[in-house]
């Protein structure tokens, strides 16, 4: 399965991100560019510990049957429901959040597994660095693929 500790799978997603625009039109959801780059942000955040976010009673009590899914090799589905701590709103700056997205994943492949956060995922609870890694670049290819690259 494709993951953030893999170079080539890192360097392709980069090149995806390269080919982004801040005009691209999504073919599903609310975001637009520069708020969905703000929002793969966030995720990478969590599994770095550069952020933690407390575990809600719903993901508590759904987190646990939900996480085959979310750290399985199966794609996001679209139009996925979306933890209100990862929803981005208002304007965004394109190319300082494209430079933030691209820097945090350089900073999670040098990191490894070592550098993966011991704090559990606010829905889906504890999470090996692995499934941290696999789950981040299945988030990158969601949006990418929202965007058409």
């Amino acid at each position: 399965m494709k993951n953030l500790f893999n170079a080539s799978d890192v360097q392709e997603l980069k090149n995806r991100i390269n080919q982004l625009s801040s005009t691209a039109k999504r073919q599903w959801g609310k975001m637009e560019p520069a708020q969905m780059l703000a929002h793969c942000c966030v995720p990478l955040e969590l599994a770095t510990g550069k952020k933690s976010s407390p575990r809600s009673l719903l993901g508590r009590i759904l987190g646990p049957l939900a996480k085959p899914r979310f750290v399985g090799p199966k794609p996001f589905p679209k139009n996925s429901p979306t933890d209100k701590n990862f929803i981005i709103t208002g304007q965004r700056d394109f190319d300082a959040e494209k430079k933030r997205l691209l820097q945090l994943i350089d900073e999670f492949f040098a990191g490894g597994e070592a550098g993966c956060t011991q704090h559990p995922h606010p829905f889906f609870g504890k999470l090996t660095p692995q499934q941290w890694a696999s789950s981040q670049y299945k988030h990158l290819d969601h949006h990418m693929t929202q965007f058409g690259v």
